[in-house]
């Protein structure tokens, strides 16, 4: 079950960047569930990580590789197994899976970044991962962005991918995304697993604020049932193979370069919150004029999190004191509560903190039988606007993961 039409992907290649799909074997025979993605010499390449300190054997070692300033050169993907709450036999074992790749590649095992979603706790079958390096490796091809969408799924139920080209100056670039996630969806940094490449030509620095810029606008504005996985991460490559460096020092180019980053990453992230376990609606909770951006979030979140208003949603009904309930207790420091109007889409059913006069309840009926929908918001408190997208609750999501590892 998922929000929306399942329509093909179209993604456009990335020069540069070839993409590989294997079968490991991991969690079901003939499954393809290993994906390695090769960054070329002199591209450059950004990386964010989940916070949950209880963070993934990869996670930790993706990082240590990355701080050695290697090159990195190799993106390996398995799923199946998150090879987290594994201890030190969880580093070992990804450090094993990194060298059989660096081995093969003839690299350095520093410049392997790897990367596993899956079962939390059980071991990584390193040997089943290593015996499918071959087919991967045989399979690499610029071309291959809609089977890799397919190689990294778990409980998803489509593959996600966006892909944006631009004109300047009489050259085409191209930017060219991937992700997976279903569940455990509140990342707090990126998006459960996100991969993103482009042939502008961008230095290591920038490329990093850029990605964490965009992560702030997209990845970190999603939530499906409020759970940072351990295994979070998103990373962005530019191949630099157009030739056409964006800096600094050309702001248009820089404007629209950042404006198609952000379309790709949003439409990573929508697809996320679309395909959520279970999900029926895709919801927007637009919360405006608030004080600053952390009263905001905390109102959405609020609201975006509240099992009673994620159950209404799934059951279509407009019970609006749901909505008002999560206003007044998401920790807004003196709000005055008259102030207040909320939205369904464009029926106001709150004014000046009470139901609205005009409301009927078939008209917030009509809003909530939509797939999609907004909540908003108005606080009457400043200037700042802030968005974050959400599911509903239903029957689905439970059986999905009480079913998870059977």
């Amino acid at each position: 079950m998922a929000v929306g039409a399942n329509t093909p992907l179209n993604l456009h290649p990335v020069r540069g960047f070839r993409l590989g799909i294997g079968s490991a074997g991991i969690k079901k025979p003939g499954r393809k569930d290993l994906v390695i993605m090769e960054v070329p010499v002199g591209a450059t390449l950004a990386g964010v990580f989940t916070r949950n300190q209880f963070c993934a054997a990869p996670v930790v070692l993706a990082r240590r590789h990355l701080e050695t300033g290697a090159l990195p050169r190799y993106l390996l993907v398995n799923t199946g197994n998150a090879n987290a709450g594994t201890g030190e036999q969880g580093l070992a074992d990804a450090l094993r899976c990194c060298q059989g790749l660096a081995e093969k590649m003839r690299v350095d095992a520093e410049s392997i970044i790897p990367f596993s979603t899956g079962v939390i706790g059980e071991p990584l079958p390193v040997d089943k991962i290593l015996a499918g390096l071959d087919s991967a490796i045989a399979d690499l091809d610029e071309n291959h962005w809609a089977q890799a969408a397919e190689g990294i799924m778990t409980t998803d139920t489509r593959p996600k991918g966006c892909s944006v080209q631009f004109e300047y100056q009489g050259q085409t670039l191209t930017l060219t995304g991937i992700s997976k996630g279903a569940g455990m969806i509140m990342p707090n940094m990126a998006t459960m697993l996100g991969y993103v490449a482009t042939d502008a030509q961008v230095d290591a620095l920038l490329l990093q604020r850029l990605l964490s810029e965009a992560t702030e606008r997209s990845f970190n504005r999603i939530t499906v049932d409020g759970d940072t996985s351990t295994n979070d991460a998103c990373v962005l490559v530019a191949t630099g193979a157009s030739g056409v460096e964006v800096s600094d020092l050309d702001p248009i180019l820089m404007e629209r370069f950042v404006a198609a980053l952000d379309e790709v990453m949003l439409g990573l992230a929508h697809a996320i919150v679309k395909d959520g376990e279970g999900a029926t609606k895709f919801v927007e909770v637009r919360v405006e004029a608030a004080a600053n951006v952390e009263e905001a979030l905390k109102v959405a979140y609020t609201i975006a999190h509240s099992p009673l208003v994620k159950t209404a949603l799934f059951a279509c009904d407009p019970n609006w004191g749901r909505i008002l309930a999560c206003v007044g207790r998401a920790g807004v420091e003196n709000l005055d509560v008259s102030d207040v109007q909320i939205w369904l889409d464009d029926v106001r059913i709150v004014t000046d903190g009470a139901r609205s006069a005009d409301y009927r309840e078939e008209l917030g009926q009509a809003v909530m039988d939509r797939e999609s929908l907004m909540i908003r918001v108005h606080l009457n408190r400043g200037q700042v606007v802030e968005r974050v997208w959400t599911t509903d609750l239903s029957h689905d999501y439970v059986t999905i993961n009480a079913e998870y590892r059977s």
